[in-house]
C-alpha cells in the first residue's frame, strides 16, 4: 500500500499531463486518509484569464450539494421538526403539482431518494433574491407526474429545491444563510461560497464547454444556473479540502475533527441506508440512500455523489471501511476520463480497491426488440427520439429545451446498439462515457413507457 505522501507526489507528477491529454483546463483534488489530507491542483481556472488553479481555488460542486441539503434536512429530523414519512405538505402547504393527489402524498424521504415521481429538470429562473426558492415552488403547479410517488427512481433536481424551501420555512431564514450557519461555520470552512458574490472573493474556476463536437473547450457564457436551484446544486462552490471536511464529518459519525456535533450518528447511518435500487446506468450508484449515491465495489460499500454544472464537473467518493475520501473538482473537457485515472489510482493504492469498469458496447450487438424502443420520450429539459435508419442502425436524437437549449448547439445524433434485452448503449463515448439507455414499463401496446438514463423520460403521446 502507498502512503499519503506518495499519493501527493503522484498527483504532482501526473495531474498536469492527464489534464492536457483530456483537454481539461484545470482541476483540484484532495485526498483524506487516516485523518490526514493532501491536496493539489493543476491547469487554469479560466482559459480567458490564464489564472492558475491552486489547491484553495473554489470550483462548483454541483449536485454534491444535494448531500449538503440532505444533511440540513436530517438536522431537522434530529430536532424532531421533520418526520421523513409524513407528506411534505404537512410542512409546506404551498407545495403543488399538476397532479394534486400525488403532491398530497409525496414525503420528504421520497424527495431525498429521488422517488417522488414528478418531472425533475425544472430550472425556472425566479430571480436572484432571497425569495427565489419560495417563488420557485409556485412554478411547480404545472409540472406533471411521471409515475406514482415511491414507485421507482428518477433523478429529480426540482425535488431538492422543494427540500431547500423546507429548510427555509422551518429555520425561518434563506437557504444560503442556513447553509453557512449550520454547516460552513461548524465545519470551519475557509474556501467555500454559496453564491457568485462570495465566490469572487476567492480564486474561482470558470466552466468550459465545447462549441462543437471535437473542438477545444472554451469558457462558458455564464457562471451558474438559477438561484432557485441552489439547494439542488446550482451555486455552491469550494475547494477540495473544504469538501473533504464535510466528508470527514460523515466518516466521524456526525462530528467534526474538534468534536463539534453537526449531525447525529443515527442520521449519518440513515443517509447511507439503501432506499431504492437503480437500473444499471454506468456512472450512477447501484442504489440510492438519503442524499448519497451508494456503490458496491466488489463487496466494499462506497458512498458518494457527482456534480455537473455549466462546464464544471465534481466527483466525491467516500470509503467508510477505509477512512478514505477523494474529492476531484474540474472545469471542462473530458472530465470523466480524469476522474477514472486519478480516483482509480488513489483507491487502488490506499485501499486496494478497483474502480468498477465503465459500461461499454458489447463486441457483438445484442439482438433486441427494436419496436419496443422506437419513439420519442420527453421531459421539460429535452426530447429524446430513438429511430432506425434505412440500414437498420439505431440512433438517438437529442433536442434540449429551455435553459439547456441556450448553452450550445443541438447535440449530434448518437448511434446506439443493443446492450441487453432491456437496454441500448452509445457506440461512441461522450466525455468518457458510453451512456446506457434502459427501457422500462409498457405503454399498453408492448412499447416501453420510459427511457431511463438516470432520469425516467416518459414516452410522448401523440
Amino acid at each position: 500500500m502507498a502512503t499519503l505522501n506518495e499519493i501527493e507526489t503522484w498527483l504532482h507528477d501526473q495531474l498536469p499531463a492527464l489534464l492536457a491529454e483530456h483537454e481539461v483546463p484545470g482541476a483540484a483534488i484532495g485526498v483524506l486518509y487516516g485523518g490526514e489530507v493532501v491536496d493539489h491542483a493543476a491547469g487554469l481556472l479560466s482559459k480567458a484569464t490564464g489564472v492558475d488553479a491552486t489547491a484553495d481555488s473554489v470550483f462548483q460542486i454541483g449536485s454534491i450539494t444535494k448531500v449538503w441539503t440532505t444533511t440540513l434536512v436530517m438536522q431537522l429530523v434530529d430536532e424532531g421538526k421533520v418526520d421523513l414519512d409524513v407528506p411534505v405538505r404537512d410542512y409546506l402547504p404551498e407545495f403543488v403539482l399538476a397532479d394534486d393527489g400525488a403532491a398530497a402524498k409525496i414525503t420528504t424521504r421520497q424527495l431525498l431518494s429521488h422517488t417522488a415521481g414528478f418531472e425533475g429538470d425544472i430550472f425556472n429562473d425566479t430571480g436572484k433574491g432571497d425569495d427565489a426558492v419560495e417563488k420557485f415552488l409556485v412554478t411547480l403547479a404545472e409540472v406533471g407526474q411521471l409515475f406514482g410517488p415511491g414507485e421507482m427512481f428518477s433523478y429529480n433536481n426540482a425535488g431538492f429545491a422543494v427540500l431547500g424551501r423546507l429548510v427555509e420555512v422551518l429555520r425561518g431564514k434563506p437557504y444560503d444563510a442556513v447553509l453557512r450557519e449550520r454547516l460552513f461555520t461548524p465545519l470551519g470552512l475557509a474556501h467555500a461560497a454559496s453564491d457568485p458574490y462570495e465566490a469572487i472573493l476567492h480564486r474561482a474556476a470558470v466552466g468550459h464547454l465545447r462549441p462543437a463536437p471535437g473542438e477545444a473547450p472554451v469558457p462558458a457564457p455564464v457562471w451558474a444556473l438559477t438561484r432557485s436551484m441552489a439547494a439542488a446544486g446550482a451555486m455552491l462552490a469550494m475547494s477540495p479540502r473544504d469538501l473533504l471536511a464535510f466528508a470527514e464529518m460523515h466518516l466521524r459519525g456526525g462530528t467534526t475533527a474538534d468534536g463539534t456535533a453537526v449531525l447525529s450518528a443515527a442520521s449519518v447511518a440513515a443517509m447511507q441506508e439503501p432506499q431504492v435500487k437503480l437500473p444499471a446506468l454506468g456512472m450512477m450508484g447501484d442504489s440510492w440512500g438519503l442524499g448519497w449515491e451508494l456503490f458496491d465495489w466488489s463487496g466494499t460499500t462506497v458512498i458518494g455523489h457527482d456534480g455537473g454544472t455549466i462546464g464544471q464537473g465534481a466527483f466525491l467518493r467516500v470509503v467508510p471501511e477505509h477512512g478514505l475520501a477523494v474529492a476531484l473538482l474540474t472545469n471542462g473537457g473530458d472530465m470523466i476520463e480524469v476522474y477514472r485515472a486519478v480516483v482509480s489510482h488513489v483507491v487502488k493504492e490506499l485501499a486496494g480497491l478497483d474502480l468498477p469498469a465503465m459500461p461499454t458496447p458489447p463486441d457483438a450487438a445484442v439482438e433486441v426488440d427494436v419496436s419496443r424502443f422506437l419513439g420519442t420520450y420527453t421531459c421539460d429539459a429535452l426530447d429524446l427520439t430513438v429511430r432506425q435508419d434505412d440500414d437498420g442502425k439505431l440512433w438517438l436524437d437529442q433536442v434540449p429545451k429551455g435553459i439547456f437549449a441556450e448553452l450550445g448547439p443541438t447535440p449530434e445524433p448518437v448511434e446506439l446498439v443493443g446492450r441487453d434485452e432491456q437496454s441500448l448503449i452509445a457506440v461512441k463515448a461522450e466525455n468518457g462515457l458510453h451512456t446506457p439507455h434502459v427501457f422500462l414499463g409498457d405503454d399498453g401496446t408492448g412499447r416501453a413507457l420510459y427511457l431511463h438514463s438516470g432520469r425516467a423520460l416518459r414516452r410522448a403521446t401523440a
